[in-house]
C-alpha cells in the first residue's frame, strides 16, 4: 500500500455558465489527494491520510476517493468545514486563493495519526499540508515515525503566496522532512525556491547530499528528470495541447510512485540502487500521465488504460 497523506479540499474552479455569465465549479483537489486518486486509477495500492470534514464538501472528497479506487479507511472525520481554494487561471497556468481557517484539514493533531499495516510500502507527503499547524506538525510527525522503516517521499509542491509570513519556519520543516525522505520531487522553480539560481542537476545533488537516495526534477513543457548519486535520466514530456496545469504534479508523482512499486523498488535496501530502466519507466508513467492531466481540464488524472 502506498499511503499519501496531506491535503484534501475543493478547488473552485473558472468556468462559464449557460447564460454567459462567469461562475465558479466545485471540484475535488488538493495536491496530495489527487496524488492519490492518480495512484488508485493507475492501479498502484493506494490509501489516503488526511482530516476530511463530515458536511457535504467532505463527503464529495469522501466519494471522489473510493470512485479512484482509493482506501478511506484512514481518514480523520470531523465537523469541521472543508478548506476550499478559488482557482484563477492565465494561460493555463493556475493560481490559489486558499481559505483554510479552523478546517478540518488544518485542525489534524497527532492523536488521530493512523495505526499502519505491514503492507504499508511508502507514504507521500507534500502540498500546503505541510505549512499550517497543527496539520503540518502532525504530517512530519508521522514522516519522522515512519521513516526509518518504511519508503516515504516528498513532493513540497510549494506555494509562496500562501506560505507568506511563515517562510523561516516552512523552509525548516521541509529541509527536516527532505533529509527523512528516500525519495524528493521537486519542479524547477520549488528546486529554485529552496537552492537559488543554478543548473539544475548541480542544485538537485544539492537535495541529495541532505539524505535522500532519488530526486525527481519536472521541467515543465521539456520533461523531467531523475537524480541518484551515480546517475542523471531524462525523458521528454509528451506534447500535448494543455487545457490547464492542475494536477500535472501531483499526477507525475503518483506515475513515478506506481512505476516504483511495480518494480519492487519501494523498499530500503532497493531504493538505494534503483537501475536505469526502472527510473527510466517512473519518468515515462509520470509524464505520460501528467500530459493526459493537462490536456483536460481541472485535476483529472488518467485510468490506467487511458494509457
Amino acid at each position: 500500500m502506498i499511503l499519501s497523506c496531506g491535503e484534501a479540499l475543493i478547488d473552485m474552479l473558472p468556468r462559464t455558465s449557460t447564460t454567459g455569465e462567469a461562475c465558479f465549479a466545485p471540484y475535488a483537489g488538493g495536491a496530495v489527494f489527487n496524488t492519490a486518486i492518480a495512484l488508485g486509477r493507475l492501479g498502484a495500492p493506494s490509501a489516503f491520510f488526511s482530516g476530511v470534514s463530515t458536511d457535504m464538501l467532505g463527503e464529495i472528497l469522501a466519494d471522489t476517493l473510493s470512485a479512484s479506487q482509493v482506501d478511506t479507511q484512514y481518514l480523520a472525520r470531523s465537523s469541521r468545514p472543508t478548506t476550499v481554494a478559488f482557482v484563477k487561471l492565465v494561460d493555463g497556468q493556475a493560481t490559489y486563493a486558499f481559505y483554510d481557517e479552523a478546517t478540518a484539514g488544518r485542525m489534524l493533531s497527532t492523536d488521530q495519526l493512523p495505526a499502519l499495516p505491514d503492507s504499508t510500502q511508502a507514504l507521500f507527503f507534500g502540498g500546503i499540508s505541510l505549512v499550517n499547524d497543527p496539520a503540518a506538525s502532525t504530517y512530519e510527525a508521522l514522516q519522522q515515525r515512519e521513516a526509518p522503516t518504511r519508503i516515504t517521499m516528498i513532493d513540497p509542491n510549494i506555494r509562496p503566496g500562501f506560505i507568506a509570513g511563515q517562510e523561516g519556519p516552512y523552509r525548516a520543516r521541509i529541509e527536516r522532512m527532505i533529509a527523512r525522505a528516500d525519495i524528493v520531487k521537486l519542479s524547477d522553480e520549488d528546486l529554485h525556491w529552496l537552492e537559488g539560481p543554478g543548473d539544475v542537476s548541480a542544485l538537485a545533488r544539492k537535495i541529495l547530499s541532505m539524505g535522500p537516495k532519488l530526486v525527481f526534477i519536472t521541467e515543465g513543457a521539456d520533461g523531467a528528470r531523475a537524480i541518484t548519486a551515480t546517475q542523471n535520466r531524462f525523458f521528454a514530456a509528451t506534447k500535448v495541447t494543455v487545457a490547464d496545469t492542475v494536477g500535472a504534479g501531483d499526477t507525475f508523482n503518483a506515475g513515478a510512485l506506481a512505476a516504483l512499486h511495480a518494480a519492487g523498488a519501494l523498499t530500503k535496501q532497493a531504493i538505494t540502487a534503483v537501475s536505469d530502466e526502472t527510473l527510466d519507466a517512473a519518468l515515462s508513467l509520470g509524464t505520460r500521465a501528467a500530459a493526459i492531466t493537462v490536456s483536460r481540464p481541472g485535476a483529472n488524472p488518467p485510468w490506467s488504460h487511458e494509457l
